[in-house]
């Protein structure tokens, strides 16, 4: 087995220690690896413009270089990753989660019961901005770009109350004292693939036994779920859609969430049954709330 092992991975503070973390891993599981990390510019990091509903603006680069033999290992945020891949690539292994909750980072400290009316609140997901809305409507809802500490930063100058982000990124970079409040999946469903990682391979890769045992199968299960409910309903990253799914009593149970893009209307559905068939219960989930009108709420316009 080849002792050599290249991680690709996109250049912000937060993809790069979630690689190294990887790579730390890997080299605690196979002592005498060698892990290099290469960073690999995407769209996603090259236009802070660019809109993430443009499918793989963060993957697409990396892809290329798995497909062409320049790195080995693609370390990815699971939700950043399209649902449609590349049949030469495939998901070998999702370690462990983090914590799946969004949280709030306010200028004054606190959540959202310390906004003001009418407080500005930063945010770039359609997902999170419907689920806002519906807590606190009179809140104002801006668009804001850029990696974690861009989006910190703006906040601190005064161009936002408070901004919305997933505690997982915070977490993985030691920022947890910076958050003001999190927010319960009762009251905010993640994101598809919301704070799991996607460690990705060619299909013909010598080097993948080296990484399936970086798999924890109850994560797997449960984003193989939610990315089959993504699948089926036709959205991409940036669709008003929330799931989360978890082993619970030894079945999994998938929660799934669509909203109106004004966020004038939500509809909410679960489904629970075998890890095993995780790709069918996420295909059942994404009837249920077909059956509440989930197709006319995801209509352009």
């Amino acid at each position: 087995m080849p002792q050599t092992l290249l991680i690709g991975s996109r250049g912000s503070k937060l993809a790069l220690t979630q690689a190294n973390m990887v790579g730390e891993m890997l080299q605690a599981r196979h002592p005498g690896l060698q892990v290099e990390i290469a960073v690999i510019d995407t769209r996603g990091d090259l236009d802070q413009g660019v809109l993430r509903s443009f499918g793989g603006v963060f993957t697409r680069e990396i892809e290329h270089a798995l497909l062409e033999g320049r790195v080995h290992l693609a370390v990815h945020s699971l939700k950043d990753l399209p649902v449609e891949v590349n049949p030469q690539l495939e998901l070998v292994a999702s370690p462990q989660r983090e914590d799946v909750r969004d949280v709030l980072i306010t200028r004054q400290g606190g959540g959202l019961e310390s906004l003001s009316k009418g407080a500005r609140l930063g945010t770039s997901s359609l997902r999170r901005r419907i689920q806002l809305q519906a807590l606190r409507p009179d809140l104002e809802f801006a668009e804001i770009r850029g990696n974690l500490d861009t989006r910190i930063a703006k906040m601190e100058r005064g161009e936002y109350e408070a901004i919305a982000l997933a505690a997982a990124g915070l977490h993985r970079l030691g920022w947890q004292e910076r958050i003001g409040a999190y927010l319960e999946p009762g009251q905010m469903l993640p994101a598809v693939g919301q704070a799991a990682l996607g460690l990705q391979m060619r299909v013909d890769e010598e080097r993948r036994p080296l990484v399936e045992g970086l798999n924890h199968p109850p994560t797997l299960a449960a984003v193989k779920a939610e990315r089959s409910l993504l699948r089926c309903l036709g959205g991409g990253c940036q669709a008003p859609i929330a799931a989360w799914g978890r082993i619970e009593d030894k079945g999994l149970r998938v929660e799934g969430l669509v909203g109106k893009a004004d966020g004038s209307q939500l509809v909410r559905a679960e489904v629970r049954g075998d890890p095993a068939e995780a790709e069918a219960l996420g295909a059942q989930l994404a009837d249920q709330l077909r059956r509440q009108g989930a197709d006319a709420l995801l209509a352009p316009g």
